[in-house]
């Protein structure tokens, strides 16, 4: 069967770039495609990991919104659940059949508030954010409403300067309100140092970790004094995960980025000074794009441009090519440097994406591919969800 016949069998309206059995080679660009046996081997190291370190590993679903992949990091890597960041986001997983939903930030609108408290009737645990003793009333009312239970995590600002109280009384304080709240449950603590994640020196990276496990621990110490046991101390990221998974404080990781593994992520440095693409990870997602124009001699222009992905953390690089490089996009054009003019019209590149997050986000399919194979198509199950 060619390519043609198999996207004339797709029903029209799914703008699904490929279709199950297709060679890697026919596939519609630009969009997203994974390297199954790169992600698989990814989401097993890092549960192994978990493992090891006697910790619970929460995936952050922001990372690839998708309920599939959640599965997968469930199933093949012994994942507690997932978090994410959003309620709308929380809602997508439960209704896809995870049952253990953490909505790592705070919840504040009204509407949002009541949406969070009709999640259990999914059949998923709710958990969500506080660092304002005047969220707790309007949670537990929601709930009380609802007939329902959320679990609530007072955050702490362990350094990233965004969400989060930043003394132990503050977290105590907090805590015994939600303790005594109707349809709350105190169930720990978040203390996620997002800001050092990037940072390319391992030893600047656990020297920041260091003053968030001491800051984590004081808390701990404090609500145990007050009879309040945390099922749950979490954070850690992909740059960060070894540090907080053996510090003895913290019970539960949120690492996201590991699994897909991009530009920004790759670059920073492991205990032996090597980049964590290049031993610890796999890149595991591409944008797979094609060369539709190469009019000019020294450059060829490919069809992922900025609506293909983001460039927040910097351009993509190309995969498994020295000889070429991405060096500017715009809307739907992305120049790539080609001195040697080795390219030609309609072939394919991978792009590594600077930045995975926001590049899942624009896209409505993942592609797994095996051995040259379409295998897989998994929507992007969260896609737009920000609310």
């Amino acid at each position: 069967m060619n390519a043609e016949t198999k996207f004339a069998e797709l029903e029209v309206g799914y703008n699904i770039p490929a279709a199950i059995g297709m060679d890697e080679a026919d596939i519609q660009t630009p969009c997203l495609v994974v390297d199954l046996d790169a992600l698989e081997r990814n989401v097993v190291k890092m549960g192994n990991f978990a493992k090891e370190m006697g910790v619970r590993h929460r995936v952050h679903g922001k990372m690839h919104k998708s309920v599939d992949v959640a599965k997968l990091q469930m199933e093949l890597g012994g994942a507690c659940g997932v978090c994410c960041q959003k309620v709308s986001e929380a809602e997508a997983f439960a209704r896809g059949g995870i049952k253990d939903v953490l909505v790592s930030n705070q919840v504040r609108d009204p509407a949002k508030i009541d949406r969070l408290a009709r999640i259990p009737r999914l059949g998923a645990r709710a958990i969500c954010c506080v660092d304002d003793i005047e969220n707790v009333a309007d949670l537990s009312a929601a709930a009380t409403k609802h007939g329902t239970q959320i679990e609530c995590l007072v955050e702490i600002d362990c350094g990233a300067g965004r969400c989060g109280v930043t003394t132990t009384p503050a977290v105590v304080e907090i805590a015994k309100a939600i303790d005594a709240a109707p349809g709350l449950k105190f169930s720990g603590l978040q203390a996620y140092q997002g800001a050092m994640q990037h940072l390319d020196s391992y030893d600047e990276r656990k020297a920041k970790i260091d003053i968030a496990v001491a800051m984590v621990k004081d808390a701990v110490d404090a609500l145990k004094a007050e009879g309040l046991e945390c099922d749950i101390v979490g954070g850690g990221g992909t740059g960060s995960y070894y540090f907080e998974g053996n510090s003895g404080v913290y019970n539960e990781l949120q690492c996201g980025s590991y699994a897909f593994m991009d530009a920004d992520y790759g670059r920073i440095l492991d205990k032996n000074g090597n980049r964590i693409d290049q031993g610890e990870w796999e890149n595991a997602l591409f944008i797979l794009t094609s060369v539709m124009s190469h009019a000019k001699a020294d450059k060829a222009i490919c069809d992922a441009g900025l609506k293909a992905q983001s460039v927040d953390s910097g351009l993509p690089f190309i995969y498994g090519r020295d000889d070429v490089k991405y060096v500017k996009c715009s809307d739907e054009h992305g120049v790539i440097a080609d001195p040697d003019g080795k390219l030609k019209v309609n072939d394919k590149l991978k792009l590594v994406p600077g930045h995975c997050d926001p590049t899942c986000n624009v896209h409505d399919w993942y592609v797994g591919v095996r051995n040259g194979k379409v295998e897989a198509l998994w929507p992007v199950t969260a896609r737009g969800l920000a609310y």
